[in-house]
């Protein structure tokens, strides 16, 4: 456990008490350790998702999990919020996941890691499980939402978490993919790319693909184009976080496994990939000197998945030319401490709960419970990469913003037309 995390959540009386030491210890105890800025980030995504993935892999979620809703909540929640909590988290974890073992600290961590979610998988889509999990629309059409998230974490990770699961548990999880076909998509707005995504985990996985869908949706975001990287979320233009949460990042790798799969345009992918390279520019230099960003549109609580395509680019190694990969990483951490080290954002049991930067369920859609917070972890992508990748070795660097406040010269910023 990072030290870090672990002195907030001791009281240091009781550290004083246990340890029985005297004050030049207690004082370097209490001094904030050196992290470096993947050690951080590291423990902190861990922090996140092991509430999640360990009470799932012992089929315990549905006894622990605490189902904090939004005022005015719509929705049968023991129904939708486990896969909620669990396809986000696979989302977010699966390309660290996906680096596999090694004899580090960190590789040990992630062996660990490994064998619960492969756990925590098999529980979900095992119909015998006290946790398996709803992927129908008997009740209501978000596990279309959630089971499109746990393929793209699938995708995510085919190597260290599709090809190690059993014959049976990949049938089974083939099996609750196939199910959510029942459940049919909004045709009019960001909703078609999780049928979409269902679908192409499908053909990545062998599973029998339909490419009705795939075709469908990709025609509508790209018909919902609106310029200088923003897509429509439907035909109007929303201003929200959406081409992160949701329509660039599932688009981009949509189209990517078409190509790879031989059933896709590669000028179609690298279009989209080009726009997510803008859109990625545009959201660095949102992010302030302070490490703050606009809070604007729906689904706020989601936190820092508002930058899940800035990872993506990052963890593909395809952030635009104009970004050094070590001020992206400088910034996201940034963003990062705001967000997570505000009083609230934990319960006392290690939960996330409803907020923003902190604990604030006004802020909250009539759409979010509990397990709707985890996408949070798809903003922590580029720990996918590498301990030993520039973007986490290289010297700190400063950002956009962070220059331009202090005076120091940037490069202007211009509009794309494609």
């Amino acid at each position: 456990m990072d030290r870090r995390f672990f002195l907030k959540a001791v009281p240091m009386a009781g550290i004083a008490g246990s340890l029985k030491t005297d004050k030049s210890m207690l004082a370097d105890l209490a001094a904030p350790p050196p992290v470096n800025d993947r050690a951080y980030n590291l423990a902190l995504l861990l922090r996140i998702c092991r509430p999640v993935i360990t009470h799932l892999s012992n089929g315990k979620l549905v006894a622990n999990m605490p189902t904090e809703v939004a005022p005015h909540y719509s929705k049968p929640v023991h129904k939708v919020t486990y896969l909620e909590a669990f396809g986000r988290t696979l989302a977010g974890l699966a390309p660290w996941l996906e680096l596999g073992p090694d004899n580090t600290m960190e590789g040990s961590k992630r062996i660990e890691m490994l064998e619960l979610t492969r756990k925590a998988i098999a529980q979900a889509v095992d119909p015998s499980s006290p946790d398996f999990m709803n992927f129908t629309g008997q009740f209501d059409a978000q596990p279309l939402v959630d089971g499109a998230f746990l393929a793209h974490g699938l995708i995510r990770a085919p190597e260290q978490l599709w090809k190690q699961l059993s014959d049976r548990t990949q049938q089974q999880t083939v099996d609750a993919l196939k199910s959510l076909r029942s459940i049919k998509a909004f045709s009019t707005n960001n909703w078609v790319l999780f049928a979409a995504m269902i679908e192409i985990a499908l053909l990545q996985f062998g599973g029998g693909w339909d490419r009705k869908p795939v075709d469908f949706a990709i025609e509508k975001i790209m018909e919902w184009y609106k310029g200088d990287s923003m897509y429509g979320d439907g035909p109007h233009f929303h201003y929200d976080y959406y081409n992160s949460f949701v329509i660039q990042p599932m688009l981009v790798d949509v189209l990517k496994v078409l190509v790879d799969k031989g059933e896709g345009s590669k000028e179609q992918y690298e279009l989209a990939l080009k726009r997510m390279q803008r859109y990625g520019a545009i959201l660095e230099r949102q992010i302030s000197p302070e490490g703050t960003f606009p809070v604007v549109g729906r689904s706020m609580p989601y936190r820092n998945s508002a930058f899940q395509a800035l990872t993506q680019l990052a963890l593909e190694g395809k952030l635009p030319a104009e970004l050094q990969p070590a001020q992206v990483r400088c910034a996201l951490t940034a963003v990062n401490k705001r967000l997570f080290e505000a009083p609230g954002t934990f319960d006392k049991n290690g939960w996330l709960q409803i907020g923003f930067c902190g604990h604030q369920p006004e802020i909250a859609d009539v759409y979010t419970s509990t397990g709707s917070l985890y996408l949070c972890t798809t903003g922590f992508l580029d720990l996918g990469l590498p301990a030993h990748d520039p973007y986490w070795s290289a010297p700190a660097a400063e950002w956009t913003a962070q220059k331009v406040w202090k005076g120091k010269s940037v490069d202007k910023d211009h509009a794309i037309s494609i």
